[in-house]
């Protein structure tokens, strides 16, 4: 038997679930550094003059961390949008995202994988397959990533395959039968030639949310997919890489689960009761309360995902200098079925009251390609630089048919409307980011990105809806449009090393988010004039320094963004019922703190802490036209509280050369959380902690892994809400995380 260091054991066991921060060793002497590529290089995270947050796959995937949304309860600069459907979620960072469904609008967070940028804020929601690790680049990123980055980036980067040859496999059993199992091979066909990589998952959950008519668990999901990746090497100097991935998703999630039957004013706090709607529920079963995990749809809800692509990667090296050319194709199919308004009984016994049912169906069809052409210099010298130009084409064809069923005068009285909409959208750019070195310890950074945009939209509508008087509906409309504009970002900074583990920077970036179309079901007639394009201001202080041979990292921004042109969803009331309304909503800005620390004072021992506080506010609020607004200014934006903290602690007992036991907690904190723009009192949701724990046996031997970990979810049983908001027709809703209640599971892994 060979025999390993207790060291190195423990070091494996601490790289898996312990620290929220990646474990990227750039050499096998150091396996606390952490190498990225935020700016298109291999570079240590702590000579990067960007606030970053560096998550690795491995890890995520031990603690039962699989999309976007759950990473955000682990990073205080990300926050999550829950939604019933992948169409209307979607990410912030500092406070800033996009809250739409309409293909015509860019998100503000863009969200790229293996170099690809993603579209539509629906492909990134999806889960995690084959992760290597996950950058989070905070503030405006629009010279390198693109004209959708203009509050940050979430940079994916999948596993590359190495000449070892690996089999590996995780499963998982977590309570409330969720279970997910993956596995993988990688490595040569061909020694030094050729290499491959491949895994497929599988994954499943019943529901926490009990749907009363069908007797169903809801609010679950099943996924099926897989990822490939083949690297060539047909020269010294000339590397290809294959990326291909697939990814089938089924959601149940209700369109909302009931938490109250009242609504509450802004600013008079005036409470608006709901006679009808408290009868109908009780009569159906169900008790409204920010715990509440049962529904009485009249179906459960059923949505589809569909979401695939691959690319090819050229890397050819010219001297120290590389040349990288990355050409791209990807679909994103949704479909789904959902029951508007949440309740299955028009009225009750003993009341005279009636409320609208609605039932909507819809389909997505988006579509992408993208080339980029980028060329990276050698490091060193006075100037060294990265420079590219970019192409990207998109459409999204959606259809969506809504089915209304009202009472009137004891008769059932059905409407219904079907509309056809969609977008084209091309992007030209060029850029380009240098660093100019002054002396081998301080440097300028100078950036810049000419981008083109073209957005043509149609939309045609048709339903036997008169112009006015049926809840939910318009009447048949139909409109086309297009714009194009010339527009830019910019990145400026100075960076000076205080030593050769300590840096200091200061930096302005300008970001750009284009022009806009609401192009959704119930758009207006002649809504045809585009949103204007939302631009931002961001200026940025940071310090980061490792001490104690990298067992200790610290990191920390300020900074403070203004945009200008804010695109944002206001909710307004259309023909008795609530819609979300696309607008300029003026002028917004966030500033704030925050910080990234890892500390190994002894092998066995990892310590993380992650904090963010973010003053994310209203400065100056335009209302819609034709719509009824109060004085929001000052206010908080959505998904922004001020403060969020994330602290991880892991510890591993040496039991052998070959095995260890290793134990960890980790506890997150979120203070208070307004949902909406509109500031209504009902839908903030009050300041929670989490606190989760884990105890796993590993072991390593002849490089063979493996682990067994027991763990359990939010260990104080703390209820929240992801999402809060008014429904459709009546009454507030809330959105169930699974973790709203404690619950155990067991993940068990080998890599050999």
């Amino acid at each position: 038997m060979s025999r390993f260091p207790a060291r190195r054991l423990v070091l494996f066991s601490a790289a898996l679930p312990g620290l929220a921060l990646a474990q990227e060793p750039a050499a096998p002497t150091d396996p606390n550094e952490i190498v990225v590529t935020a700016r298109f290089r291999n570079e240590s995270i702590q000579d990067v003059p960007i606030a970053i947050t560096a998550l690795k796959g491995d890890a995520l995937a031990q603690k039962n961390l699989n999309n976007l949304q759950d990473i955000a309860a682990i990073v205080p600069t990300v926050d999550f949008r829950a939604g019933a459907s992948n169409k209307d979620r979607t990410v912030f960072i500092r406070g800033v995202g996009t809250i739409t469904t309409s293909p015509g609008v860019e998100p503000s967070v863009s969200t790229v994988v293996d170099g690809v940028v993603l579209t539509r804020p629906g492909q990134s929601t999806l889960d995690l397959v084959d992760i290597d690790r996950i950058e989070v680049l905070r503030g405006p990123q629009g010279t390198l990533f693109g004209k959708n980055a203009s509050a940050g980036v979430i940079n994916i980067v999948s596993k590359t395959p190495t000449n070892d040859f690996h089999l590996s496999a995780q499963a998982s059993y977590f309570e409330g039968d969720e279970y997910r199992f993956r596995a993988g091979a990688s490595g040569a066909i061909i020694e030094d030639k050729l290499l491959f990589s491949v895994t497929g998952l599988i994954a499943g959950f019943d529901g926490n949310v009990k749907n009363l008519v069908t007797g169903n668990d809801v609010n679950g999901y099943k996924r099926r997919g897989g990822r490939a990746k083949l690297v060539a090497k047909p020269s010294e100097t000339v590397t290809l890489t294959f990326n291909a991935d697939y990814l089938w998703g089924r959601d149940d999630v209700p369109t909302g689960v009931f938490a109250s039957t009242d609504r509450v004013a802004y600013p008079t706090g005036a409470v608006a009761t709901n006679p009808t709607l408290a009868a109908i529920l009780a009569a159906e079963g169900v008790t409204p309360s920010l715990n509440n995990r049962t529904v009485a749809s009249s179906f459960d809800s059923d949505v589809r995902d569909k979401n695939y692509g691959g690319s090819v990667q050229a890397d050819i090296e010219i001297g120290d200098a590389t040349l990288t050319s990355i050409t791209a194709y990807r679909e994103w199919k949704n479909a789904q079925h959902q029951d508007w308004d949440s309740f299955s009984l028009l009225t009750a016994p003993g009341i005279t009251g009636t409320l609208t049912q609605g039932e909507d169906r819809g389909r997505v069809n988006s579509s992408q390609i993208s080339q980029e052409l980028r060329f990276t210099s050698a490091k060193g010298g006075l100037i060294d630089y990265v420079v590219g130009l970019y192409f990207l084409k998109a459409k999204t064809d959606e259809v969506y048919r809504r089915d209304i069923t009202r009472l009137i005068n004891g008769a059932t009285v059905n409407n219904s409307g079907i509309a056809h909409y969609g977008i084209e959208s091309d992007n030209f750019a060029a850029y380009g980011e240098a660093n100019v070195n002054f002396t081998p310890s301080f440097r300028a950074i100078v950036g810049g990105r000419v981008i083109q945009d073209e957005l043509q939209f149609y939309h045609n509508r048709v339903s036997d809806a008169p112009a006015a008087g049926v809840p939910g509906i318009a009447a048949s409309i139909s409109n086309t449009g297009s714009t194009s504009k010339t527009d830019y970002t910019a990145r400026l900074g100075l960076q000076y090393d205080l030593a050769s583990d300590a840096q200091v920077y200061a930096t302005y970036s300008r970001g750009y988010k284009g022009q806009a179309y609401n192009v959704f079901f119930n758009m207006p007639q002649n809504a045809v004039e585009p949103l204007a394009p939302e631009t931002s201001n961001s200026y940025e202080v940071g310090f980061k320094a490792s001490a104690l041979e990298n067992r200790l990292q610290a990191s920390i921004a300020a900074y403070i963004t203004k945009f200008s042109g804010y695109q944002t969803n206001f909710q307004d009331s259309f023909q008795g019922a609530l819609v979300t309304r696309l607008t300029n909503a003026g002028d917004v800005s966030s500033r704030g703190v925050e910080g990234d620390f890892t500390f190994r004072p002894i092998d066995p021992l990892n310590i993380g802490f992650n904090f963010a506080y973010t003053d994310a506010k209203i400065d100056k609020f335009n209302c819609p036209a034709n719509a009824t607004c109060t004085n929001f200014d000052g206010q908080p934006l959505p998904y922004a509280p001020k403060w969020k903290l994330h602290g991880d602690v892991t510890y591993t007992v040496a039991l052998g050369d070959t095995l260890g036991l290793e134990l960890n907690t980790d506890y997150s904190y979120k203070s208070k959380t307004q949902y909406s723009i509109t500031q209504t009192p009902d839908t903030v949701q009050p300041g929670y902690g989490i606190w989760n724990a884990s105890i796993a046996l590993v072991g390593d031997r002849d490089g063979h892994r493996w682990s067994l970990r027991g763990i359990v979810k939010n260990i104080a049983d703390k209820h929240y809400s992801t999402f809060l908001a008014y429904g459709a027709v009546a009454g507030l809703s809330r959105f169930v995380p699974r973790d709203n209640d404690r619950y155990f599971g067991v993940t068990g892994s080998v890599d050999f």
